[in-house]
């Protein structure tokens, strides 16, 4: 019973690391950067990456997986604060910036699901227009085409197999094939 768990918590933790790994893989395509005219800095990046755990997080908990999507955002901030250690953010910062990334983190994504509820067509554009976009010169970025992908990417999602998610498989689609 007791190995049970420890080895249930390790699964989950390795199918947190591969979801994880295949967000940030997908999220630092150039193609955002370029195409989609995300910003190309340290906050557009962490955007992305946001974007895309919320995204597998949001199909982990539709699949009734609420223990691998915990897993997923937890390793995140463990990964956020090794990077701003590496980045040289002194000990007494990093517990303040990681709290301010989870800040974001759960106000942007209470922000999508708020857009996606709302079922209107502007909704998620604005909210990304105003959260990915923000550190951007005005103009320069696309989020229509990027609420288009996002949606796009939503409903491929909803075609995988949840069991297969919870095991740390997950796919993502082409953004060129959405632009």
């Amino acid at each position: 019973m007791l190995f049970n768990r420890f080895r249930e918590r390790r699964q989950r933790e390795q199918a947190a690391s591969d979801l994880y790994l295949s967000a940030v893989e997908q999220a630092r395509r150039p193609v955002y950067y370029t195409a989609f005219g995300v910003p190309d800095t340290l906050e557009g990046r962490y955007d992305m990456i946001i974007l895309h755990v919320w995204m597998v997080m949001r199909r982990l908990t539709r699949a009734g997986a609420e223990p691998v999507a915990r897993a997923l955002v937890e390793l995140m901030f463990t990964d956020m604060d090794r990077n701003l250690r590496e980045m040289g953010v002194t000990d007494l910062r990093v517990g303040k910036r990681v709290l301010n990334m989870a800040e974001a983190f759960y106000g942007r994504a209470g922000a999508y699901d708020r857009a996606l509820e709302a079922e209107e067509a502007g909704a998620l554009t604005a909210a990304l227009e105003r959260n990915v976009f923000q550190s951007g010169k005005s103009g320069e970025g696309d989020p229509a085409a990027l609420a288009r992908h996002v949606l796009a990417q939503l409903a491929f999602l909803e075609t995988q197999d949840g069991d297969a998610m919870t095991q740390g498989k997950v796919a993502f689609q082409d953004p060129e094939g959405t632009l």
